[in-house]
């Protein structure tokens, strides 16, 4: 049987790795994770005899054409403290499809207070706020999945 740290060990040691997926099995029990791959499109070549059109835009130059806009946000930010899931699953703002959202933009939470619900493997896990203060925003969309570590609300400490 695995215990729960190790599968999160395998967890993060797949989503840091860039494997496709692992399988593990050990005394019995067996554990497959399946890490993100990602696809990137190589451009087509142009039939023969056509021109290949101009590059839209330079990538440095549109870094850095969007670099004030993260300045200027930068420093309404600073303060914020990001609540991150604590595992793999699916963000559930409230306890149940009918329920209100456990918090929303603008309550005062509490440390230890309960924000979300992440499901994982048919258990639902209550995420508590590690610190007190207002809840500024919330970055993720109800029954959407989420991983490790992935930041879940921003909450500007009081």
């Amino acid at each position: 049987m695995f215990k729960f740290e190790e599968i999160c060990e395998l967890i993060q040691l797949v989503g840091s790795s860039g494997v496709a997926n692992v399988e593990v099995e050990h005394a019995g029990s067996r554990v497959r994770i399946e890490g993100r791959t990602q696809v990137v499109a190589a451009p087509a070549a142009p039939p023969a005899g056509v021109p290949a059109p101009p590059p839209i835009a330079d990538p440095p130059a549109v870094a850095a054409a969007a670099q004030p806009e993260a300045e200027a946000a930068a420093p309404e930010d600073e303060n914020l403290h990001p609540v991150t899931s604590p595992i793999v699953g699916t963000f559930y703002r409230a306890p149940n499809p009918d329920a209100d959202p456990y918090v929303k933009v603008g309550d005062f939470v509490e440390q230890g207070s309960t924000l979300c619900i992440v499901e994982a493997m048919k258990l639902m896990n209550e995420i508590e706020c590690d610190i007190s203060g207002t809840v500024v925003r919330v970055l993720t969309e109800n029954a959407q999945p989420v991983e490790f570590g992935e930041s879940l609300f921003m909450v500007r400490p009081a």
